[in-house]
């Protein structure tokens, strides 16, 4: 009986976590740099514009580079894929097949595991001679802006609703905090870490790299 396999999430945890974090640190750029406590509503205003428009752009520019890393992937596959079905002769397919693999896989599997492979894989389609984009890739795109994006909203809503600029900023921060938590907690989980250290550990880094931008003026 064969093994079914598939990958039915567009976005990984990782890709999830990384597209999380990227867009808390860039609003917390924005909230942390500026003294809204002595601010008036002007520059309260400007900092909520300036805020979201940044989010929007590298929302729209992760989504660009997500596109081409997926096409970049399929080429690289068909390339393996292409020079699998072209080998020579079984000891250069089965080479292919190894490097392919993790190193630790590959030491696991007999000559025979890997001829297997190998015959399965002259059986598919040739892979075209293009790699293109589909429903997908476009899915798993439209998911990165919309996490780099939305991942503004929670911070800058208490700048909203609460008239005190001081009370606004500690809430504000206050949420940061349960956030880049959380997404530390998803990590550990995916990469079977500690999830309460490695969440502790994401509050400091993203404190560390927010204020990094502010320093170096992003």
């Amino acid at each position: 009986m064969k093994t079914q396999f598939s990958r039915n999430r567009v976005l990984d945890p990782l890709e999830r976590f990384s597209e999380i974090v990227f867009g808390l640190i860039m609003v917390l750029s924005f909230t942390c740099a500026i003294g809204v406590a002595e601010s008036g509503r002007d520059t309260l205003r400007t900092m909520l514009i300036g805020a979201i428009t940044c989010n929007l752009a590298w929302g729209i520019i992760d989504a660009a580079f997500y596109l081409i890393a997926c096409l970049t992937e399929k080429g690289h596959n068909g390339a393996l894929l292409r020079a699998v079905q072209q080998a020579r002769d079984p000891a250069q397919g089965r080479e292919i097949v190894a490097n392919a693999m993790l190193p630790r896989v590959a030491e696991a599997l007999e000559a025979a595991d890997l001829d297997r492979i190998q015959a399965h894989l002259k059986q598919l389609p040739p892979p075209p001679a293009q790699p293109g984009l589909d429903a997908k890739d476009w899915r798993g795109a439209l998911g990165v802006f919309l996490l780099v994006f939305i991942s503004t909203f929670p911070v800058v809503v208490p700048f909203i609703w609460i008239k005190n600029g001081r009370l606004a900023l500690h809430v504000s921060n206050a949420i940061a905090i349960l956030l880049l938590f959380g997404a530390g907690h998803m990590l550990a989980r995916y990469a079977g870490m500690n999830a309460v250290r490695t969440g502790i550990a994401m509050v400091g880094i993203g404190a560390v790299l927010v204020t990094l931008t502010i320093v170096l003026g992003g």
